[in-house]
């Protein structure tokens, strides 16, 4: 049981240092992902989210799909149905996308990004809008 401790508590001080990071370097980051992948410029159409996984705030481009949802669709239900992932602690962490894995050992997460801003919830909790492009990229947490 303490096993799981010590990386569960390690994981909420990255996400929570992460999401307290300035909103300027945030937009930095998601502009490096904006223009190496070009179809992030372009619209989505108006039934449709776009998901886009890259590693290194956007310098290795690993999948993208354009995907028809419907109202009260929840991202994480949407990434299960349309990508190969893993997860953990009850299915509420990605830790794998298309078999690219986080490593603890690296110090890497996969972080996501919605509509150019980082995510404030979960996968699990993030209800999708119609035309939202969101982006999931593996990153060094440190």
């Amino acid at each position: 049981m303490k096993k799981w401790l010590y990386p569960i508590i390690t994981l909420f001080m990255v996400v929570g240092l992460l999401i307290g990071c300035s909103s300027e370097e945030s937009e930095n980051n998601n502009t490096t992902v904006s223009t190496n992948n070009t179809s992030q410029s372009e619209e989505v159409a108006e039934d449709s989210v776009r998901i886009t996984v890259s590693i290194n705030d956007g310098e290795e481009f690993v999948d993208e799909k354009e995907i028809v949802i419907e109202e009260g669709d929840i991202l994480m239900d949407v990434m299960e149905k349309n990508f190969y992932i893993e997860t953990e602690f009850d299915g509420t962490f990605i830790t794998s996308i298309e078999r690219v894995a986080a490593s603890e050992e690296d110090k890497t997460a996969w972080m996501f990004f919605v509509n150019d801003e980082m995510a404030t919830v979960g996968a699990a909790e993030y209800e999708l809008t119609p035309g939202d492009k969101i982006v999931f990229d593996l990153q060094s947490w440190e």
